[in-house]
């Protein structure tokens, strides 16, 4: 455990599972949230799809200096990501959010997914420039902090936007497992591609990563989905099951004493 826990905080991917089944358990004890047999099956796979992530996950290499990260932001490869996500991101806004935004939920969250792998980047940068500066290599007299930190804040900016009107337009029930898959996938996508961690691993670590992120995903759906459990009747007990219309001997609909006659 030890190990496990070790090798947590020397790498970032300890970002990428633990959030869903976090907050289910926060919920349950603060805001006296019921968390069912099904969300504690959800939590579960959650930790499980952790923990194998954790153990096969790519170990970070040490950077000295923001201008080593700004060479990683400025390799081909990640330039073409980034040029990438900014015309999807200006097609969705220009032409899909005013014709299909308020009917499908892909498009905001994908706005969000899309920024929020940039800011990600952008973010841990940041943080390493913080890190050096306050170990006495000051970072802060190099531009490219300030753009990150420039970087950051739009990014941070345009995704609460977009966050917010997507939660607006439709449940929550369907828009935090959609974005929560769409933004680590894209997360995991760009780390990839700019600090190059799955260079040098083997290919079973690789497909326990993907298999621990499968688990995770399907452990984040299944905490959403039971929020939407008791408002099905046969969850409610009963009482509520009296009053769904029945069918008489002759094929008629008759209503239980207890429903009022004005309730559908």
């Amino acid at each position: 455990f030890l190990r496990i826990w070790a090798r947590m905080r020397r790498s970032y991917w300890h970002f990428v599972p633990k959030l869903p089944w976090c907050s289910a358990v926060l919920a349950h004890f603060i805001l006296n949230e019921r968390l069912n047999k099904l969300g504690v099956l959800g939590c579960l796979m959650c930790i499980v799809g952790s923990v194998i992530i954790v153990i096969h996950a790519p170990q970070e290499r040490p950077l000295t200096s923001v201008q080593e990260i700004w060479n990683m932001a400025t390799q081909t490869a990640f330039l073409l990501y980034v040029a990438s996500v900014l015309v999807l991101v200006f097609m969705l806004v220009i032409y899909f959010v005013p014709v299909c935004g308020n009917s499908n939920v892909l498009v905001f969250t994908g706005i969000c997914s899309l920024m929020g792998s940039l800011s990600v980047m952008s973010t841990k940068a940041l943080g390493i420039s913080l890190k050096l500066t306050f170990e006495g290599n000051n970072q802060l007299s190099y531009p490219q902090t300030w753009f990150f930190l420039v970087v950051v804040m739009t990014c941070v900016l345009t995704q609460m936007n977009y966050l917010n009107r997507a939660l607006d337009t439709f449940s929550t029930v369907v828009v935090s497992p959609v974005y929560y898959v769409m933004f680590t996938t894209l997360t995991i996508v760009a780390s990839a591609i700019m600090f190059k961690d799955w260079d040098g691993q083997d290919g079973d670590a690789i497909v326990s990563e993907i298999c621990g992120f499968i688990v995770v995903v399907s452990g984040t759906s299944l905490l959403q989905m039971t929020k939407d459990f008791e408002r099905i009747p046969s969850f409610r007990g009963a009482a509520d099951f009296e009053r769904i219309p029945s069918f008489k001997g002759n094929g008629e609909f008759h209503k239980s004493d207890r429903e009022d006659d004005e309730t559908p």
